[in-house]
């Protein structure tokens, strides 16, 4: 018992960040959508690996589930010197990584496990300018983030409006919403299809075969009903002379 409190206190700070107070949009991934799937993949080695590995995977094993020819995965997906068999993790050094972002930037295999995807999904569309930060970004759902908006290419990045209120003679300022500068590659809702297509990979990636789990759930379940079943008349008919 004693060993079960400690364990529970120590998840509680990581309990109460998770469930926070910022609203989350939903993250409407579909893990059978292949071509989601592909987008993500492109868009996480493109814009997310150089700092973030993802080093439970493997090259082959992605390649396999999402469809994609192995060739093109090691020609195109692959910016290491790592073979298709390997596991997916960057070059970054952890110590140098600290020093560039105040914390190593995380492996993100288990992130959307531990997160969330509609906390991800927001997240990464919720960047905004502020020039007292060190990237000039900031972020309403993880404020004074250390990482910088590396989707800023395809976003650009908002201006926050401000809506300014009095308590008790003191002014408070707090954000209401985001102002687009049309500075991206994308439109917003471009670039919140590319975002949730990001998210869709890295549910995939905490779990790749978790569609092949609930398929199977499904057969285990009936399985039960039917033994249930079963098991319930042949009760009745061992206890029928009895009564």
């Amino acid at each position: 018992m004693k060993k079960l409190m400690i364990a529970l206190l120590a998840l509680l700070p990581s309990l109460v960040f998770a469930s926070g107070s910022v609203h989350l949009d939903k993250a409407d991934y579909d893990l059978s959508d292949k071509v989601s799937l592909q987008s993500g993949a492109k868009l996480f080695m493109n814009y997310c690996f150089a700092c973030h590995s993802t080093g439970h995977q493997r090259y082959q094993r992605v390649a396999t589930d999402l469809g994609i020819p192995e060739n093109l995965m090691a020609d195109n997906l692959i910016f290491t010197d790592s073979k298709i068999g390997e596991l997916m993790k960057n070059s970054m050094d952890p110590v140098s990584g600290a020093k560039w972002f105040g914390a190593t930037p995380p492996d993100l295999t288990l992130e959307a496990r531990l997160r969330g995807a509609d906390w991800i999904y927001t997240y990464l569309r919720s960047f905004y300018a502020d020039p007292t930060r060190p990237f000039g970004v900031n972020n309403t759902v993880f404020p004074e983030v250390g990482m910088p908006h590396v989707l800023e290419e395809l976003q650009g990045v908002p201006t926050a409006i401000y809506e300014t209120t009095m308590h008790e003679g003191v002014e408070h300022k707090s954000i209401i919403g985001f102002e687009s500068n049309q500075q991206g590659e994308m439109s917003s809702d471009e670039y919140d299809k590319a975002v949730l297509n990001l998210v869709n990979f890295l549910v995939y990636a905490g779990e790749p075969n978790k569609l092949e789990r609930q398929s199977l759930g499904v057969w285990v379940i009936g399985f039960l009903v039917i033994l249930f079943i079963l098991s319930y008349l042949l009760k009745k008919e061992y206890w029928r002379d009895i009564h």
